[in-house]
């Protein structure tokens, strides 16, 4: 081992010339923190790829870095990301700084990005004070996902909302902090199509879409102030009940209350969550989330009621297992059942409250086909199956799994392995709506017709799928069989 006096650390080379947007700024994009109505700062910026990238979206952007921009002046944000710093600074002190100095610069969010340590550091590394010295002369601290958050709540006095793995966002607002925690959980809907198209829907059409839009969204009807249109609508409707009429003439009464119901489940979940941190009392929720705890539940202490009660049975024998061997949506095995995440908002909301409980302390796993839910001990394995679409039968590049008894994730990499596993009946994954439901589910018919699903533990795996297609003469293409021979 080297003596850390003798270790120049060359800290500008640990930035990375990136070819898009790094992840930690993507997300706050898809989740809508950064926006046309925000500012945007990067606190040590690097090669300024994600300032540049921010500004082309049409957003006011703008960054700093020691090294490559050391002129820049540190300004104010609404936005401020502090991306892959904390694990480059070797020492502790000045990394402390960096986050404060950071977190003063913040007027609404902060996005903090560090190393997650899921497999363990090489061991040609070299240990340097709370870290490791790389090849290149850069260092890295690696961090545990929690360890991360325990480092930036109690640096900053917060509570770090968990997005993904190593990354973070520090709100300023406790309201605005519960709200992107509650919207975290809403599932998928779709404004009902219009089946009778009235004259008197037609004539204010166009008046009445943001109505529909907002209870698309929030599962209910909108109070004073919430609604962009407001007064336009209720000079016409005199309130938003007798507008809403008119829209129930003109579609489906029960797809309406199907978005209601869904939309309470989505809450049920969310309060549930809440209860393994600090819950916020009533009045640190949004308005707008405050609204629908009233309009489903009646108070906030009957909603939490109901969302404990769910969350507490989870502790009992078999509830998990009985829950999934009884869901209608995914595909069942002796030892699992398995979701594809486009439909985890479908599933029973006890499932998803024991999903969340994963998901919790790492946030949404970034690009996860599959949730796995074991049947026979408290674990969840996201899958990573990239070619899910466009291959007929994907091979398995990736897997994190949480033990939930502990909370520790374990990653496995499949994609060097000359033999991964792969899928067969995709449509079993997802539900009857999925985009490919109907592809996947024809391909499965004429594979089963033919008997190439027949010895299960034998086409597991990509050899072994070859070797089936071979001795029966066919091959696959765009979800389609053909005869080898076939001209």
């Amino acid at each position: 081992m080297f003596s850390e006096s003798y270790v120049e650390i060359e800290r500008h080379r640990a930035a990375i010339v990136r070819t898009d947007l790094s992840r930690p700024v993507r997300l706050a994009i898809e989740w809508s923190i950064i926006n046309k109505d925000t500012t945007f700062f990067d606190y040590g910026c690097g090669h300024g790829g994600d300032v540049e990238r921010v500004a082309n979206l049409g957003y006011t952007s703008a960054g700093w870095d020691p090294y490559y921009y050391p002129d820049t002046p540190r300004i104010c944000a609404n936005v401020v990301n502090l991306g892959y710093v904390l694990n480059v600074i070797e020492d502790p002190e000045e990394r402390r700084q960096a986050l404060c100095q950071a977190w003063e610069l913040a007027h609404k969010v902060l996005i903090v990005a560090a190393q997650v340590l899921i497999n363990a550091p090489s061991k040609t590394q070299v240990a340097y004070s709370d870290g490791i010295v790389t090849r290149r002369n850069t260092f890295q601290k690696y961090y545990d996902q929690e360890e991360l958050k325990k480092y930036i709540d109690e640096t900053l006095n917060v509570d770090a909302v968990p997005v993904a793995l190593g990354v973070y966002f520090v709100f300023r607002d406790e309201a605005e902090k519960e709200e992107f925690k509650a919207i975290r959980f809403f599932s998928r809907t779709s404004t009902p199509k219009v089946r009778i198209h009235t004259k008197r829907f037609e004539d204010y059409k166009e008046m009445l879409e943001p109505l529909m839009a907002f209870f698309t969204h929030r599962g209910r009807l909108p109070v004073k102030g919430e609604l962009d249109n407001e007064q336009e609508l209720l000079s016409e409707f005199k309130n938003f009940r007798r507008a809403f009429a008119v829209v129930l003439q003109a579609t489906d009464e029960a797809e309406w209350d199907a978005i209601a119901y869904r939309r309470s489940l989505d809450i049920q979940v969310y309060l549930a969550l809440t209860h393994f941190d600090k819950r916020p009392t009533s009045h640190k929720l949004s308005p707008e989330m405050r609204h629908d705890i009233k309009a489903f539940f009646g108070s906030y202490e009957e909603a939490c009621e109901v969302a404990d009660a769910k969350l507490f049975s989870l502790g009992k024998t078999g509830v998990v297992q009985t829950a999934c061997e009884k869901s209608k949506i995914g595909k069942h095995t002796r030892s699992a059942l398995y979701v594809h995440v486009s439909a985890l908002g479908e599933l029973d909301p006890l499932l998803r409250i024991y999903e969340g409980c994963a998901s919790r302390t790492i946030g949404r796993v970034d690009d996860a086909t599959l949730i796995k839910f074991c049947l026979d001990e408290p674990r969840i394995s996201y899958l990573f199956y990239p070619e899910f679409d466009t291959d007929a039968h994907p091979a398995l590049k990736a897997s994190i799994t949480i033990d939930l008894k502990t909370l520790r994730i374990t990653h496995r990499d499949y994609e060097q392995r000359a033999n991964p596993p792969i899928l067969h009946r995709k449509e079993t994954f997802v539900t009857s709506n999925y985009s490919y439901y109907q592809e996947f589910a024809q391909l499965t018919q004429q594979e089963q017709k033919l008997g190439l699903l027949k010895h299960k533990s034998e086409i597991g795996t990509r050899e072994g799928w070859t070797k089936c297609l071979a001795e029966h003469g066919v091959e696959i293409r765009d979800h389609q069989i053909h005869l080898v021979n076939e001209n």
